[in-house]
Formats: structure tokens, sequence, C-alpha cells
């Protein structure tokens, strides 16, 4: 029965404590064979006025969005083609790797990139699932791609994967798995 105990300074909300107990809860079950009813945390919280570090009061760090967030407010963006808005959710030195290892490091060349392999394109999500990572966590996001081809057919049901790597509330890389090709040679 592996017992967790974290002390916070008072102040993050409700759904902040609860997900930073369910990721506890997880890293106890990833090294630990228990099951999840046997792990039990226990948020201490101190008010502001009692806790100081370095000899100065501190007060809370502000929580992160859920990396999956983050990667679904991306792919909206890129979705819209709003390429401002998905480059301020990027790291520098971010870079993008499509099948056949083709990679790029700025939005606007994966877009110059795919005019010539369809015309319009768009997800539809199955899931995501989201796991800590050394600096981060990865984002795994699961669906099926539809849209247009160059000649303007329609396709619909190409499966794909995107792996996200986030850290510090940023992207730091995507990886993309998808049938295009083998659809598009139909």
């Amino acid at each position: 029965m592996p017992i967790v105990t974290a002390t916070l300074i008072e102040g993050y909300d409700a759904d902040t404590r609860a997900r930073l107990s369910r990721a506890l809860t997880d890293a106890v079950r990833s090294v630990i064979d228990a099951p999840v009813e046997a792990v039990t945390v226990v948020l201490n919280e101190v008010p502001a006025d009692n806790y100081m570090r370095g000899g100065q009061r501190r007060v809370p760090g502000p929580p992160r969005p859920p990396a999956s967030q983050t990667v679904r407010d991306f792919l909206a963006a890129m979705e819209r083609r709003d390429l401002a808005a998905a480059g301020a959710l990027l790291a520098d030195g971010f870079t993008m790797t499509f099948p056949g290892g083709v990679v790029f490091g700025r939005l606007e060349e994966l877009v110059a990139w795919a005019r010539d392999r369809y015309a319009a394109i768009a997800k539809t999500y199955e899931r995501f699932e989201e796991f800590p990572v050394d600096g981060g966590a990865a984002v795994y996001c699961f669906g099926t791609l539809h849209g247009q081809w160059p000649d303007g057919r329609p396709f619909d049901g190409i499966r794909f994967i995107d792996r996200f790597t986030v850290a510090d509330g940023k992207l730091a890389d995507q990886r993309v798995w998808n049938d295009l090709a083998e659809a598009a040679g139909r």
C-alpha cells in the first residue's frame, strides 16, 4: 500500500490538485505493482505566510494546462491554418517528422510541402494519451484523416498517430505516422 505525500502552498484549484494526484498515482503504478485502489496520495497545503524558501516568502507557481490541451490547441490552429497561433505554442528548436523521414522546423515549410499531397485535410480524433517523460510529457493522438486530394476527390478514414513532446508548456517536437501515401496510391 504505497502512500505518497506532497506539500503545496495553498492556492491551487481542485482540478490542478486532482491532476497532480492522478499523475502521482500513475507514477507509483509505473514502478510498483500496486492496484490503483491501493495507492494513496495525500496533498498537504500550507498557507503562503507559513512557507519560505531561501529566506523569502513564495507564492504557488501557476499550474500548466494539461499537455494534451496544448496539443489540441496546436492541432486546432493548424486545421484553421492559423500559423501564428500554432507557432506561439512551439518551443525553440521545434521539429516535425513525417512519414518517409521528412523533417521540418517551420510550419510554413510543412504547409508548402503538403500543397502537392492534398487540397484539404482534417482530423477526427479517437483519443489522446498523455505520459510523463524526462523534461515534460509525451502526448499521443490517435484518429483518422479526411479531406480532398489535389484533384478534388474526397478521402476519409485514413489512420494516423501523432506523438508530441511537450516541455515547459510548449511543443518540442511532433512525429507523424499515417497511411496517407498508401491511400493516395489506390
